[in-house]
């Protein structure tokens, strides 16, 4: 399910996309979540699915809205709007990370901010092919992908049968986790 994303209002300066690109012409397909529970939600999730774009990463479905719960260790903050997206790159896994980090400042997000406190965008590199990483910047597939509902639901509305490069089935984890985590599918981005 592709969807367009419509450009963010205003002007504002682009993030330059990483200088060196994967191995050439290799191509992975890769999962993006989003989320934002700071100002104008939808637009920031919005924006971000257009830098991307802007930035040669190509989008190819885009998964529907969820409101969400804070989950960790910050509770007392607005609930946030989350989706996932499906993407095609050539970059490597810390240049994508690069990207994601430069569209989340573009959007307001503040460098060195408070672990899971409110934030105007959120842009987690969760899988990215068959890669297994774990560096001090990133770790693929994202530590958080199995036990996260607002990831998963979404995640899942893209592919069902998606899997983690061990084998692990994602629809398994979602109906493993135990009750918590609300989540409202609201419409699509």
């Amino acid at each position: 399910m592709s969807q367009r994303a419509r450009n963010a209002s205003g002007a504002r300066n682009q993030p330059q996309r990483p200088s060196g690109t994967g191995a050439a012409g290799f191509e992975r397909v890769g999962y993006l979540g989003l989320g934002s529970n700071v100002g104008d939600r939808e637009g920031h999730l919005r924006a971000a699915v257009t830098a991307l774009r802007e930035h040669g990463v190509e989008v190819d479905a885009v998964s529907s809205l969820y409101e969400t719960e804070p989950v960790g260790e910050v509770l007392d903050q607005p609930d946030f709007l989350n989706a996932a997206i499906r993407i095609r790159t050539d970059l490597e896994p810390e240049e994508l990370l690069d990207l994601c980090k430069a569209i989340e400042v573009e959007e307001g997000r503040m460098a060195g901010g408070q672990r899971h406190g409110p934030r105007p965008l959120d842009v987690d590199l969760l899988l990215l092919g068959d890669v297994e990483l774990s560096t001090d910047r990133l770790t693929l597939p994202h530590t958080e992908v199995k036990r996260r509902r607002f990831v998963l639901a979404p995640l899942l509305e893209l592919d069902s049968e998606l899997r983690l490069p061990d084998g692990t089935r994602l629809a398994d984890s979602l109906e493993g986790l135990g009750p918590g985590q609300r989540i409202n599918r609201t419409g699509s981005l």
